[in-house]
């Protein structure tokens, strides 16, 4: 507590940095404990301790002799008279004294504290390993200089605990009793090299220069730091002699040559140059910035920088994801996809798979599944998460454990923070909650109905959708395009951690661009970079883009990369409407690319991520997820992520911009957990009318510069503007008859007419969105047309002979010599499918195509069909006619829902079995819906009436019916009783919608 207490006092002389303590020795005492003993069994309390202060983000502790020491400068404290009782002292091992010690009463105390704190965990606690850098060359090879700069750069950009010992300053302290005889400069090599062994085992990063000249010296050095299991590396500072005399930094050779020293090395002294340095820096043939990154290349390769072992081929030059540079994403399930479909099943919507991929692929490391309570707590209120890489703390898995409200304890707050700036999390609904309910896994199913993961150990919680919404947006626009998804989506949260079946793949031509994390840092590694550049965009690339990315590559070669590599990043996820679709974008950058407007060998990669338009908040997470890529650089321009308000009156600012233009790069350049990437940030940049490029304004000639806005670039595209010549006219700005040369190249701009004079195209792929194939019954004749999961997409039915034929008319409702409660059901969306087919009334033979809003397919998003939907054939709901309460029927044929336990392919016509009926109300028209059972399940003989069906299925088709269409923004739909009427009243319906069929023939109405 006395240590504690002095540690952590503010006065003059400690105040808020790192100091050194000493503590000296004091003899045994009857009753107490020795200071030696005192410290064994205190030092890991006050390690831990310390380490905790939130200005200490690197502390080192040794015991040696009896003395605490951590680096900085030493202060005299001496502990209160009467020494400190203590309970027994832990056992010490101990180590017969080394020959060459005079004094034969020292033992090696190899312990430290009760359980003994080993390298290992000191090294984890600090982030860094310990390790001397032994510099040796001739004088004038430069190891002063590489050693100074290599200081800087690993303390300043790196936060490395560094501290240089120069042999010539050693020389005016501990070792001013030494001159330059052979015997002196071995006492020379091996005091620094003890010292050195001191600093690196408290975690130090040592930088020794001196020229240390015979190479048994400096084998003596490195056999000191084997025997204590320490990391020695050799630096050779190689120059030839006469290099080295010809810059006779101090004038030594000058001297030497006249007489005045004697014995000095490479003159009239040996050197024995090294035989297998570890580091050979050829001095007079590399800057003194390539002498650095070859250093801390070997450092990092053998862990230093990070505590870690075994550390990757891809790092330094990729810097490590957040989790720590072994962290790797969720392993895929060793579930079949058969077990998985036995669990719960949650549907995704389009979103939602993104955010999947994110999670699953290691994009949003160190998340390993959908946000549990206590990390979206986190992530609202800090924009960050907690995690202890090194399990220093037990607490390792604190975000992977169900959010406990009860446990208070403060532990991991010793842990690091990590970015994490946006909620992803997994919306679901009531009926969902109510089917998880204790369940240990969760099935989730994409939008095509395909199992893609399997979701462990589910915490469910409420959705506090105001709450996220003010605290990510900082803002409440209703018609917010992202927030709009939000308010639509169910009233509670499924978290737990996540493993995907196999990979994500989307089938729509573009899974060639979608690299995995893991294959993007071997792309790097293969391409021979020594640093990445990440750009990330959702926009076609012009000029101005162009002149980031290529000012960017121009900084990197001025820092003194070679090899500095391009990655662009289109994101490949949800975007707004009016946004240019996917495919274009990717089109667009591979002529971009390929014109040379960027770097021949650019690496482009879709990002999976969803866009949600929340501007400071959101370039965060663009940062991070490229940070866990491992760029080192991000490029950011003026306003990411922004967006304008929308115009409803509800809230405080109508209008203009969500944020400031400038907030979102000023935000992220100051953001916490950047960790070793550097941003590259850039002002708007304009069209140059005097050559013909982008670059900043200058004021003195502003009347020069044009601003082409993306409003602007939109108009133009879409009148099909030519090339401006040369020479732009003055009144260009008023006028735009045409696109400036230079602002995109040629064959760029053509897709850019193509599109925006075209936008309502059925090919264009506005993002992301899984593509599959219609499970189509085999056990009929159909022809295809289109694409499936396209409007296009339309399904004939085919007679025996080939005939087109329609599935409404043509097909009949009772079976032949069938009873009285079997009718014939068409088949039109499969169980367990999203895609909302329907037979088709007004195209020609009716072919069953899939509904669509706005021109876009719909899907099934409040859940997972338990059942197989379809049509009764020769059956038409009247609209002329009303029902016994007065309610119009809705113009179309009756539908069915079976509840078998058989999928059932669309266009399969089965012989059902009826049970009830549900009456829904939906803009004052009544709409049937059929509960029927196939005639062949097993349950068929058992069930008769409503009451027979499980109680279970009759509330989730309650659920359904009333709930179905929220998720897309509507209300909830009206039922005329919950209980499901029965047979006699569903036959009799379908009896009289038979006749109103026929009459509608007749007439042809239909």
């Amino acid at each position: 507590d006395f240590l504690l207490h002095r540690l952590h006092r503010p006065s003059q002389t400690i105040g808020n940095k790192t100091h050194g303590l000493t503590w000296p020795c004091s003899t045994d005492k009857p009753g107490h404990m020795s200071d030696k003993g005192v410290f064994s069994h205190v030092l890991r309390r006050l390690h831990i301790n310390m380490l905790n202060r939130p200005t200490t983000s690197a502390l080192s502790l040794v015991l040696f002799g009896g003395m605490l020491f951590y680096a900085g400068t030493h202060i005299d404290v001496r502990a209160a008279a009467g020494g400190i009782t203590a309970p027994a002292a832990p056992q010490n091992a101990v180590v017969t004294a080394p020959s060459g010690v005079k004094s034969a009463n020292v033992f090696v105390d190899t312990t430290v504290g009760a359980k003994g704190l080993q390298k290992k965990e000191r090294y984890q606690s600090i982030g860094m390993k310990g390790v001397t850098l032994w510099f040796t060359g001739f004088s004038g090879s430069g190891k002063s200089t590489v050693g100074k700069r290599l200081e800087e750069v690993l303390v300043r950009d790196y936060r490395k605990h560094t501290y240089r010992l120069d042999g010539d300053n050693l020389r005016f302290g501990l070792n001013s009793d030494l001159g330059f005889a052979k015997e002196d400069r071995t006492e020379n090599v091996r005091r620094v090299g003890e010292v050195s062994a001191l600093f690196a085992e408290s975690g130090v990063i040592v930088v020794a220069s001196l020229i240390s000249p015979y190479r048994a010296d400096r084998d003596k050095v490195r056999r000191i730091h084997e025997e204590r299991g320490l990391e020695f590396v050799e630096v050779f500072v190689d120059v030839p002699i006469h290099e080295a005399e010809n810059r006779d930094p101090k004038g030594l050779y000058k001297k030497a040559r006249s007489g005045l020293i004697k014995g000095f090395t490479g003159l009239d002294a040996p050197y024995e140059a090294p035989l297998n340095p570890e580091v050979h820096l050829m001095s007079h043939q590399m800057s003194i910035d390539e002498e650095v990154r070859a250093i801390i290349k070997a450092l990092a390769a053998r862990g230093v920088l990070t505590a870690t072992e075994n550390t990757p081929n891809w790092y330094p030059t990729l810097i490590p994801p957040d989790g720590g540079m072994h962290w790797e994403p969720p392993a895929y399930s060793t579930y079949s996809v058969a077990a998985a479909r036995q669990f719960p099943q949650v549907l995704l919507n389009d979103i939602d798979l993104q955010w999947l991929q994110c999670i699953g692929e290691g994009w949003a490391a160190p998340l390993k599944g959908f946000m549990r309570e206590g990390v979206l707590l986190q992530t609202l209120h800090y924009n960050s998460m907690l995690i202890d890489e090194f399990d220093l703390t037990g607490n390792a898995d604190f975000n992977e454990r169900k959010t406990n409200f009860d446990d208070y304890s403060t532990k991991l707050q010793m842990g690091d923070r990590v970015d994490m700036s946006v909620p992803i999390v997994l919306p679901i609904t009531a009926a969902s909650k109510m089917m998880i309910g204790n369940k240990k896994q969760v099935t989730l199913i994409a939008p095509t109905g395909k199992p893609v993961a399997v979701l462990t150990d589910p915490e469910i919680y409420d959705y506090r959708k105001e709450e996220v919404i003010a605290r990510v947006f900082g803002g409440i626009d209703p018609d917010h395009p992202y927030i709009k998804e939000m308010l639509k989506s169910g009233p509670y949260l499924l978290g737990g951690e996540i493993e995907l079946l196999e990979r994500i793949r989307y089938n729509d031509g573009m899974d060639n661009y979608r690299l995995t994390p893991a294959e993007l840092r071997e792309r790097f590694v293969a391409a021979g970079a020594d640093a990445v550049y990440a750009f990330q965009t959702r926009n076609p690339t012009h000029a101005g883009h162009a002149y980031l990315m290529q000012d960017a590559g121009r900084q990197l070669n001025a820092m003194g990369y070679k090899k500095p590599l391009l990655w662009l990043t289109p994101l490949g996820g949800w975007t707004k409407s009016d946004d240019m679709p996917l495919d274009v974008r990717i089109n667009q950058h591979k002529v971009v690319i390929e014109e040379g407007m960027l770097p021949a060998d650019t690496v482009m990669a879709i990002w999976p991520s969803p866009m949600i338009y929340a501007g400071p908040t959101e370039v965060q997470w663009h940062c991070k997820s490229r940070r866990n890529v491992g760029a080192r650089f991000f490029i950011t321009g003026r306003d990411p992520a922004g967006i304008k308000r929308s115009k409803a009156k509800n809230q405080m600012v109508v209008g203009g911009d969500f944020y400031d233009g400038n907030h979102g790069r000023y935000v992220l350049q100051t953001s916490p957990g950047l960790g070793e990437m550097k941003i590259l940030s850039f002002a708007k940049v304009v069209y140059d009318t005097k050559d013909n490029k982008m670059k900043p304004p200058v004021k003195s000639r502003k009347s020069d510069f044009l601003s082409i806005s993306g409003s602007t670039m939109r108009a133009l595209a879409k009148k099909g503007a030519p090339p401006c010549p040369d020479v732009i006219a003055s009144d260009w700005e008023e006028t735009k008859p045409c696109i400036p040369n230079g602002f995109m190249v040629e064959r760029g701009w053509k897709l850019m007419i193509e599109y925006y004079q075209n936008p309502t195209d059925q090919k264009w792929i506005g993002y992301s969105r899984m593509m599959s194939e219609p499970l189509i019954s085999t056990n009929g004749h159909f022809e295809k047309k289109g694409i499936f999961g396209k409007p296009s997409f339309e399904l004939y039915f085919k007679d025996a002979q080939g005939q087109t034929i329609s599935p409404w008319h043509d097909l009949s409702l009772y079976p032949e010599g069938e009873e009285a409660r079997t009718v014939n059901m068409m088949v039109e969306i499969p169980m367990g499918r999203m895609e909302k087919l329907e037979v088709n009334k007004e195209t020609p033979f009716n072919p069953i195509k899939q509904d669509t809003k706005k021109g876009m397919p719909r899907y099934y998003a409040y859940g997972v069909p338990f059942f197989n939907y379809g049509m009764l054939p020769q059956t038409w709901e009247d609209p002329d006619k009303k029902d016994s309460e007065g309610h119009m029927g809705d113009g179309d044929p009756l539908d069915v829902m079976e509840i078998g336990s058989k999928q059932l392919e669309t266009g399969t016509v089965v012989e059902v079995k009826v049970l009830g009926v549900y009456s829904m109300i939906d803009q004052g028209e009544v709409d049937y819906k059929i509960i029927v059972i196939n005639k062949d399940d097993p349950l068929a003989s058992s069930l008769r009436t409503p009451e027979d069906i499980d109680r279970t299925v009759r509330e989730r088709l309650v659920d359904w019916l009333k709930m179905y269409k929220t998720a897309e923004g509507k209300a909830v739909n009206e039922l005329t009783s919950d209980r499901m009427e029965g047979p006699l009243k569903a036959m009799s319906i379908i009896k009289e919608t038979n006749e109103y069929w026929r009459e509608g023939r007749r007439s042809k109405l239909i």
